[in-house]
């Protein structure tokens, strides 16, 4: 590049329904820039920005990933984000480095709900948006049909800057509105060559030139007085309304051409110089400023001292800790150290790099605007502030989603517990959508993410990463048991041996307690009928009982125990001999004051739109649920309930396959409430069943 300047950049990140073309358009753009001199297929696994085990292996991008181009002395960073929504964190991640989405959509499926998603996504976080129209050359592919679909349901702002030629097989170039140019492919040398508009087009490209000169009239009063006075802008006066359009997301651009052939890349690189906004345009970053305690809006720009946010953190076992980064203030060199504000520690960057997929291109300098990387940092996690020591700031942190889904993991192999552990603690520092928790009850490792797919890529890079095979089982259920009634038993511990014998004779009340989970321990000995010294021991010794119930051996909780009466041997009585005798009250007064199983009850909220609200409540009555209320929020409606934890193991699966993907959910615990008869009697026999296979 002959200036490297800010104003020379463009961020584009890549957006849209899963299997709308986005990793194929990315390919295309640098084949059709020869920054890569073969294309790469999907379907082959050799696309520069699809570069992992698992997303050859799946033919989706699982990660969000940059790859670079230059094109008329200007440097174009693509992010190619999943569409799939299980990796809806790389979306948060890469939108957050980019000044532009462009939202990619199938010519023949037209908008799904990927698309509603994306566009829902950029409005929330105020990015400018444009569309992309793929795949114009498969059967049953309908520019018009889309773009009207478009119109309709994201509002007027969504403008064509582009008009294809032909349709389907014959779909054959692409005409700039703007500039009124028209270019029709040529299959022979590959090339975009001028023709003339079409004669049955002429119209149709008047048309959509009046549609971008009123949208971009009315972003600006002078443009608006001048459009009114002389019904006509000049083509100057569009491109800057269209780039402050776009930039302030009044303006929602349309281009169009098909990814797999090739076909109307230049004119969509064009319009990505001309009317996308570079970093000069972007929204200024919300952060705080730490030395005065207060909020602050930083404009990009290249004339003040370093500042970066950490967006992203590639974990390579054999490269080590890999973070991306984008510059937002100043420039940054190698071999400096800098300030991570979040950590309050120094951190010396090494060598910069400008990664490509995969690939990494040593750098100079990285300019404000410009996204890098940068190995083996010590302290820095994603969503961290890297900046010069005299600038302490502290950009506005990354909001990802609570986990939905959890999942036990059991190492397949003896011994691989140490390769697991270190294996999920890199991956952790990867993919911050993820918890990993221990259950300790249970001696379970337990792995949460956004779905049953994001789970299983975790298990698969443990293996193919850190070379730990695991299994993933639906998680044990924390079920508890408790008393309804109250009884009054004795419980007695005499025998005999030669020498000193054991006795210990305890007479416990057991009640249920309503005051809290925990055990009450009452002592009404009167008389020294049990001597003080041994009470601890018939406390101890219940204690150590109720980790085990009489029905399924889960915990018991909400238990009064109260020793009243028992009788003890000068010589054999010992704290051994009352514990045992504590044990064998318990088991007989639980047995007889009717015990029952409780089950975990967590409170749910569920957002779903108008036309899903039936099924979901339905399916929230199936699982024995309580709807407690609905009320609006956000254009969805928001469904609270209660519900079992045991019925809930697959509702992310469930409440996707309902809503096809609209609905989402958040769940914590509630409280434990008693079990159906025919539900617990399920578990007491499954309970029993592993007792004896055991």
């Amino acid at each position: 590049m002959k200036e490297y300047k800010t104003k020379n950049l463009r961020n584009v990140g890549i957006i849209g329904h899963s299997g709308s073309g986005k990793t194929t358009l990315t390919e295309a753009l640098l084949y059709y820039t020869k920054t890569i001199d073969r294309l790469g297929k999907i379907e082959d696994g050799t696309t520069v920005t699809d570069f992992d085990v698992e997303e050859k292996k799946r033919k989706i991008s699982i990660s969000a990933s940059v790859a670079p181009f230059e094109w008329e002395n200007v440097k174009v960073n693509l992010v190619d984000i999943p569409g799939y929504f299980d990796f809806i964190g790389e979306s948060i991640q890469g939108m957050r480095a980019v000044d532009v989405a462009m939202i990619v959509v199938c010519g023949a499926s037209g908008i799904e709900v990927g698309t509603e998603k994306a566009w829902s996504y950029v409005n929330k976080i105020k990015l400018p948006r444009t569309f992309f129209i793929n795949k114009l050359d498969r059967e049953n592919s309908n520019f018009e049909k889309v773009l009207n679909g478009l119109k309709e349901k994201f509002g007027i702002s969504v403008v064509p800057v582009q008009y294809p030629i032909g349709s389907e097989d014959d779909f054959k170039g692409v005409i700039n509105v703007i500039s009124r140019r028209a270019r029709i492919y040529n299959p022979k040398t590959h090339e975009m060559e001028s023709a003339d508009i079409p004669e049955e087009l002429v119209d149709k490209v008047d048309e959509c030139k009046q549609m971008i000169m009123e949208a971009v009239a009315e972003t600006d009063e002078a443009l608006l007085d001048k459009y009114f006075s002389e019904g006509m802008l000049s083509d100057e006066e569009i491109y800057k309304g269209l780039i402050t359009g776009c930039a302030s997301g009044d303006i929602a651009p349309v281009m169009c051409g098909s990814a797999l052939e090739v076909i109307g890349m230049n004119t969509l690189l064009e319009d990505i110089v001309e009317c996308f906004p570079s970093p000069e345009y972007a929204i200024p970053q919300k952060a705080m400023d730490v030395k005065k305690g207060e909020e602050v809006f930083i404009k990009l720009r290249e004339d003040a001292p370093f500042s970066a946010l950490v967006f992203k953190t590639i974990a390579d076992p054999f490269v080590g800790k890999l973070s991306l980064f984008r510059v937002i203030t100043g420039k940054s060199i190698p071999d400096i150290s800098v300030y991570n504000s979040n950590k309050e520690k120094i951190e010396k960057l090494g060598s910069l790099y400008f990664l490509k997929g995969k690939s990494q291109v040593a750098a100079k300098e990285i300019i404000a605007g410009d996204i890098g990387a940068v190995a083996k940092l010590q302290f820095t996690n994603t969503g961290d502030t890297l900046c010069d020591q005299n600038f302490n700031i502290v950009y506005d942190k990354l909001n990802f989603p609570q986990p939905v889904i959890s999942m036990a993991m059991l190492p397949k192999a003896k011994g691989d517990e140490d390769k697991i552990s270190t294996g999920l603690a890199k991956l952790l520092e990867e993919d911050p959508t993820f918890k990993v928790a221990r259950d300790v009850e249970n001696a379970e490792t337990i792995v949460s993410g956004v779905g049953e797919t994001h789970l299983e890529i975790i298990a698969s890079k443990l293996k193919n990463k850190f070379g730990a095979e695991v299994v993933l089982q639906v998680p044990k259920i924390p079920y508890r048991e408790t008393i309804r009634k109250t009884s009054d038993v004795q419980g007695k511990h005499k025998k005999q041996s030669g020498g000193h014998g054991q006795y210990g004779d305890v007479k416990i009340k057991f009640e249920p307690n309503y005051d809290g989970d925990d055990l009450i321990f009452v002592d009404q000995v009167v008389g020294g009928v049990v001597p003080r010294n041994f009470i601890p021991a018939v406390e101890k010794g219940l204690r150590d009982c109720i980790h085990h119930g009489v029905l399924a051996g889960y915990p018991v909780i909400r238990l009064k125990a109260t020793l009243h009466d028992g009788s003890y041997h000068p010589v054999d009585s010992s704290e051994m001999a009352f514990k045992i005798a504590a044990s064998l009250a318990y088991k007989k007064g639980l047995e007889t004051a009717e015990p029952v199983l409780l089950e975990p009850i967590v409170h749910v909220e569920v957002h779903v739109p108008d036309d899903y609200m039936g099924d979901v409540i339905g399916d929230i009555n199936k699982k024995r649920g309580k709807v407690l209320g609905m009320e609006p929020e956000d254009g969805l409606q928001k469904v609270i309930a209660e519900v079992p934890l045991g019925e809930m193991q697959k509702y992310a699966t469930d409440l996707r396959s309902m809503t096809q993907a609209r609905g989402h959910f958040t769940m914590r615990f509630e409280r434990y409430e008693e079990m159906p008869p025919t539900e617990s009697a399920k578990v007491i026999d499954a309970a029993k069943a592993l007792k004896n296979e055991a």
